[in-house]
C-alpha cells in the first residue's frame, strides 16, 4: 500500500479546523453587531421588525420594546425582534416627469 504525502494529511486536518474557526468568528461578530444595534435603539426611532412591520418605538424596557404601528395600535415585542432602523428619505431633488408630448 502506498501512503499519502504528509502535507495532504496535514491539510485534511487543518482545513476543517480553519473552517470551524471562521464560522465561530463570523457568528460572534454578528452577535456583537446585533447587541450594539439593540443597545442603540431609542424612543422615537422608526424601525422594521424582523417580520417586516414598520413602526415607531414609543417605549423601551430591558428586554421589550413597545412599537406603535398605527395611530393607537401599540405592539409589545422582544427587542431582538427589531431588525433594522428605517431609513429617513433624503431631502434631495425630486425628478418629475412631465406629460408633455
Amino acid at each position: 500500500m502506498t501512503e499519502g504525502s504528509p502535507t495532504a494529511s496535514l491539510l485534511l486536518l487543518v482545513l476543517p479546523l480553519v473552517l470551524i474557526g471562521f464560522m465561530l468568528w463570523s457568528a460572534r461578530r454578528r452577535q456583537r453587531t446585533m447587541a450594539e444595534f439593540t443597545a442603540s435603539l431609542q424612543v422615537g426611532d422608526e424601525v422594521f421588525t424582523t417580520s417586516g412591520i414598520l413602526g415607531r418605538i414609543v417605549e423601551l424596557q430591558d428586554e421589550r420594546a413597545r412599537v406603535e404601528v398605527a395611530p393607537g395600535t401599540v405592539l409589545t415585542m422582544d427587542r431582538r425582534a427589531i431588525g433594522m432602523k428605517a431609513e429617513t428619505p433624503s431631502a434631495g431633488p425630486t425628478t418629475e416627469q412631465g406629460g408633455q408630448d
